[in-house]
């Protein structure tokens, strides 16, 4: 029997039946409410019927002043019957076939569109290094303003165990706010948030804590956490793995790993990661699929963290290699699921043994932008374009509709970006 196929069990005690977790992606379906609806219970379903083990919902943002797309999902104060009652459809249809699911809990901080709030919270008065005004210029979080978003954290930890979510992940990566404060580019203060790796480590730690500490026996804990932001003077990977330490030092249940923020979107066009992961880099690493195992080899030797290492993993032997070296315990999966929703049972029962690389298929060339258009643009531009691929899908699984793999990203690229616009003005009007 294939490892994909064996349970995994989180030091909690819960049981994942299998090694296939599903990745947290942003599924942008909310309507102005804010909530669950119909669409979300149609793909969650659609996906623990494909045979995922663990489910992480996309980012359920804890401020609605600060949202990664006016599309998310939120929880940011008391819950009335309604709200509650999405929320429980939620986690029972997402979880009707045996998958465990957690929900992913995030604040967008300075990564919060400008259409959605034009002075977002930040770290400090740092503004994305992004072309096109999509960003707007941060402001600086009060003493009182960091503890009001710990807070936030720890109510929608509380709203999603009181409606029958298995746990929940703590979003550190990626540069939204939590992200931002273990940047140092990001994060200029010079108070107890701030400077020493401890202080920028410290609402982090603080939501961890708080949470374990109010949670019923058994919730799941984890955090999503940047092995590196991928940028000079940014988050290093030694203070990533010592972050990782204090992490298991306070009891967390499951430490997925990835990498990057906008300004560097490893996260988004993972194409060239490992030739741009300089430190610990081993040159066995480059034949790899997943572009994240140097780093999860390098946290097995600092402590024991149960690992979901996502980005990259398009074969069953790349996933079964993976698993047998020991460097993770579960493989996380996003894009896949988006045009393969059954991806993980046909792993299993031997009726596939790999998934197209869509990525390397989607690219946008220079005539759309004319001869002088920058490489940075250009990056951006086919990163966020590959990716409208796979919203544009999740979109037609939510409807019930089969995934469709022959579409222009560009112009898919400009429909989630007609999109987002119109639900900005939606959530203005309400």
């Amino acid at each position: 029997m294939s490892q994909l196929a064996t349970p995994f069990t989180l030091p909690g005690g819960a049981v994942i039946k299998n090694r296939f977790a599903k990745a947290a992606m942003t599924e942008k379906l909310a309507d102005a409410d804010q909530l669950p609806n119909a669409r979300h219970m149609t793909i969650y379903d659609t996906w623990a019927k494909g045979g995922t083990g663990l489910q992480i919902t996309g980012n359920v943002q804890v401020d609605r002043h600060h949202l990664e797309d006016p599309g998310n999902v939120v929880i940011d104060g008391p819950q009335d019957d309604t709200q509650l009652a999405a929320f429980k459809e939620w986690a029972a249809k997402s979880q009707a076939h045996g998958a465990v699911t957690i929900m992913q809990i995030s604040h967008a901080g300075r990564q919060t569109p400008a259409n959605v709030n034009p002075t977002p919270l930040a770290p400090s008065a740092v503004a994305l290094g992004m072309p096109g005004g999509t960003f707007g210029k941060p402001r600086e979080m009060t003493t009182a303003d960091v503890e009001d978003v710990i807070e936030r954290f720890v109510h929608a930890a509380k709203i999603a165990a009181e409606t029958g979510f298995s746990g929940v992940q703590i979003h550190a990566a990626h540069g939204y706010l939590l992200s931002a404060f273990l940047n140092p580019l990001a994060n200029q203060r010079t108070d107890q948030f701030g400077g020493a790796l401890e202080n920028r480590a410290r609402a982090l730690l603080t939501i961890v804590e708080r949470i374990k500490a109010s949670a019923p026996q058994g919730f799941i804990v984890s955090v999503k956490l940047n092995s590196s932001d991928f940028q000079k003077g940014g988050l290093t990977t030694e203070d990533s793995l010592t972050i990782c330490e204090w992490l298991a030092e306070r009891g967390v249940d499951l430490l997925e790993i990835s990498g990057g923020n906008y300004e560097q979107p490893a996260m988004m066009d993972l194409s060239g990661i490992e030739q741009r992961y300089e430190e610990g880099k081993r040159e066995s690493t480059k034949s790899r699929e997943a572009y994240f195992l140097t780093f999860a080899e390098a946290v097995r030797k600092r402590s024991q963290l149960p690992l979901m290492v996502t980005g990259g993993f398009r074969t069953k032997k790349g996933m079964e290699d993976a698993l047998a070296s020991g460097a993770t315990d579960l493989i996380g999966v996003a894009r896949p699921l988006c045009v393969h929703p059954d991806m993980p049972n046909a792993f299993i029962n031997g009726d596939m043994d790999q998934v197209p690389s869509y990525e390397k298929q989607l690219s946008i060339g220079p005539g759309i932008l004319g001869p002088q258009s920058s490489l940075t643009i250009m990056r951006a531009l086919n990163g966020f374009s590959s990716v409208a691929f796979f919203y544009e899908n999740i979109n037609r699984l939510a409807d019930g509709l089969t995934p469709k793999t022959d579409m222009n990203i560009f112009l898919a690229f400009l429909r989630t970006q007609g999109a987002a616009s119109k639900k900005a003005k939606a959530l203005k009007a309400a």
